[in-house]
């Protein structure tokens, strides 16, 4: 039979209220807590063969495989966003043992409170800004409607400046909206633009930002959204969230570099989400 890892999905306080019993993780486990020092990992028992670290690493170029272990991952988080405050480790994060993830506990002891100490009580949000269209090239001149070559260049130049014209009013209009809600926001991280053909999103995409907000500020947050969005009808703007906060705790909540199947340039729980699923 095949050995047993520990799977890590984040790094938690104790907390009173139980796993919710219908809960599973990767690969179909159940997740468990394990407790170490005042801190506890969230974990679950998965099978060698495929969660050490040169299976990890050929699962993790399958995508219908990450898609599904991040899917499982993000449920558990999200689980735990509804009873604590979760640090989430990145997807993929494997010890070899308990003791493993004891001393990942102890190790990083001092950071996760800190963490956890300035993460209490918030939530993340997504916000995505695009121009409200694709882009179009400019349309050649009917063949019924012969033009000189001069006046072609003059219509495309027409074109190319009114286009250049409409992005920069869009860039501007994602600006003062990000500067607004940086402004109510305890935190702010910007994220790389979402590549449209990896999206499936149409227009360009102007601004891809998680902001930290008080759980209890949330709903306000929402609304100066939602106010802001509608006067600015030129751009789309989406919203994700509440998530736990991945781009707000990464930094200090990647495991250390003896876990038994750790991956961190392959796939990592922040933003753009990356590995597991964005906040997207």
């Amino acid at each position: 039979m095949s050995a047993e890892l520990r799977y890590v999905y984040a790094v938690t306080r104790p907390f009173d209220e139980p796993l919710p019993a219908e809960l599973r993780g990767v690969d179909g486990t159940v997740p468990h807590t394990l407790l170490h020092d005042g801190l506890q990992a969230v974990i679950s028992l998965v099978p060698e063969a495929d969660f050490a670290e040169e299976p990890l690493r050929a699962h993790l170029e399958d995508l219908d495989w990450l898609s599904g272990t991040a899917r499982a991952h993000q449920a558990v988080v999200d689980a735990l966003t509804r009873l604590t405050c979760p640090l989430p480790l990145r997807l993929g994060t494997v010890y070899r043992d308990d003791e493993g993830v004891r001393r990942m506990l102890a190790d990083g002891g001092p950071r996760f409170r800190r963490t956890l100490d300035r993460l209490e009580g918030r939530v993340e949000w997504g916000v995505k800004v695009s121009t409200e269209r694709p882009e179009e090239p400019p349309p050649e001149p009917s063949a019924s409607a012969p033009v000189s070559g001069r006046d072609y260049l003059r219509r495309r130049r027409s074109q190319v400046t009114a286009r250049e014209s409409a992005l920069a009013d869009a860039e501007r209009l994602a600006d003062a909206l990000h500067a607004a809600l940086a402004r109510d926001a305890e935190d702010v991280r910007l994220h790389r633009p979402q590549n449209p053909k990896l999206s499936g999103a149409s227009g360009r995409n102007l601004l891809n930002a998680s902001y930290l907000v008080p759980g209890a500020r949330s709903e306000a947050f929402l609304e100066l959204l939602e106010r802001l969005a509608a006067s600015e009808p030129d751009v789309r703007v989406e919203v994700t969230g509440p998530w736990a906060p991945y781009s707000f705790a990464a930094e200090t909540a990647d495991a250390p570099a003896d876990a038994a199947g750790d991956t961190s340039d392959d796939a990592d729980a922040s933003g753009d989400g990356a590995g597991v699923p964005e906040p997207t």
